[in-house]
């Protein structure tokens, strides 16, 4: 019988210790060590899965030895995931995707499974029963002789279904139910997640059998389990959204095989998840008339050009300290912007709460969106409404001034797609830009100052 052995693990980063730490010396995190019982086992027992074939040599090689081949990707079968993957699917790629309880993690993965109707797909699920998948995929209303499901948490058992089915796609919902026989703790700890990923990881390399993982996410917002987790696979997805609201977007924050900052956008639907393909006419809203504090800023997100509502309510502070409410945008930028409508350009900032929001639920980062954010406060501070007809798009500097931004050509032709007549940009810009080809009307300015002469008078 094998002697147990117990070994602490940090929860945030996943380092191993002999004894309790109060402080991980690896990521400095405190109190975070959780005791695990773990069971050494001999290397000649157990050896319930088999290993490659293929010898690899253990030879270096040059780098001028080596031959690029171009990546063979596979159509995921959805538009939207396609592109945020960098183009399809890697083989031999390990994903994992997170998201809130009841955000469409298992939806998606299932739909997307169904779609790839060429391929034999493999569902492990360890949450629900046959019964219930299968309610769901009726739901759908897609099906595929190639989707198969296995209801099972053990690795032993899951590699066992795997040689005999020979998948081309493995989905694994989730990695926190699963557990290893070659580790004593309960599934879902530290050790387990680290080393079924582990196994997981080494199925993909050696068979260039792509591989989805679903995780849960803790409260804080972060994925669950180790930080490790997220070291060792190719691909970290984030699912976002409000369960309340129809939308949903998909968000890349790690990818070794295209870029990390591409979103998709769906809409949740009785019979699933539908790809947006224009997701600007979903991130402005429909209303009745002109309403002050209301702008449209032109964004960029990956390679796509968004157009987003941004909406402001400025009112008289109430109590000594003003608020400073943004939703979907960074508080210490507004806290900037504000401090420039203040100094450069006279307006009485410090006596107002200001409440920011990005209409649809989407966080924007893209500095582009200054001078929107600016024109949006002021306009709602002054009851003065702007056109509906009229987008920004300008990074504002501590002077005051209209900074250039990247793409300015992309983010001019959205907004002329959509219908809008007016686009205010820097003077910077219009270096790069041919209004030749555009019907939208451009003007460029070098000021805030001048913006606000030219809106508000």
């Amino acid at each position: 019988m094998a002697k147990a052995k117990t070994i602490y693990f940090c929860q945030s980063c996943g380092y191993e210790s002999a004894k309790w730490l109060g402080k991980c010396p690896s990521c400095s995190a405190w109190n975070t060590f959780a005791e695990e019982l773990v069971t050494k086992e001999d290397s000649n027992k157990n050896e319930w899965r088999q290993e490659s074939s293929r010898t690899k040599s253990i030879k270096a090689k040059a780098l001028s030895e080596i031959e690029a081949t171009a990546e063979a990707r596979v159509h995921a079968g959805d538009d939207e995931l396609n592109r945020v993957l960098g183009g399809g699917i890697v083989p031999g790629s390990l994903v994992l995707i997170g998201g809130e309880p009841g955000i469409g993690k298992s939806t998606l993965m299932l739909q997307v499974g169904l779609q790839l109707k060429s391929l034999r797909v493999l569902y492990v699920s360890g949450e629900e029963s046959e019964q219930q998948i299968k309610m769901r995929a009726d739901r759908l209303g897609n099906s595929s002789k190639g989707f198969y499901i296995l209801t099972e948490t053990n690795t032993k058992n899951i590699f066992l279904a795997i040689e005999s089915l020979q998948p081309q796609l493995v989905i694994i919902d989730s990695i926190q139910t699963l557990y290893s026989p070659l580790m004593d703790s309960a599934a879902g700890s530290i050790g387990q997640v680290r080393q079924c990923a582990a196994e997981l990881m080494k199925f993909a390399k050696e068979t260039e059998t792509p591989v989805f993982l679903i995780g849960h996410i803790t409260k804080d917002g972060m994925l669950a389990g180790p930080k490790v987790l997220e070291h060792m696979v190719d691909t970290v997805l984030q699912f976002e959204g409000d369960r309340h609201l129809a939308y949903r977007i998909l968000r890349t924050t790690k990818n070794r095989f295209g870029s990390t900052s591409e979103i998709g956008i769906y809409e949740m639907l009785g019979t699933g998840l539908r790809e947006v393909t224009n997701p600007s006419e979903i991130l402005i809203s429909q209303k009745d008339g002109q309403l002050s504090g209301v702008t449209i800023g032109a964004t960029i997100e990956g390679n796509r050009p968004l157009l987003i509502e941004i909406q402001s309510l400025v009112s008289p502070a109430s109590y000594g300290m003003p608020q400073r409410t943004p939703t979907g945008f960074d508080q210490k930028r507004l806290n900037m912007l504000l401090a420039v409508l203040e100094k450069r350009c006279g307006f009485r900032m410090g006596t107002q709460d200001v409440f920011l929001n990005m209409a649809g639920g989407i966080k924007v980062e893209d500095p582009a969106i200054d001078l929107a954010i600016c024109i949006s406060i002021i306009s709602s501070m002054e009851e003065i409404p702007v056109s509906d007809k009229i987008c920004f798009a300008a990074e504002i500097g501590l002077g005051g001034e209209l900074r250039a931004v990247n793409r300015i050509e992309q983010r001019i032709s959205e907004s002329e797609k959509l219908g809008f007549e007016e686009i205010y940009i820097s003077k910077f810009n219009q270096k790069s830009i041919d209004l030749k080809k555009t019907n939208i009307q451009v003007k460029a300015f070098g000021k805030l100052t001048e913006v606000f002469q030219e809106l508000f008078g």
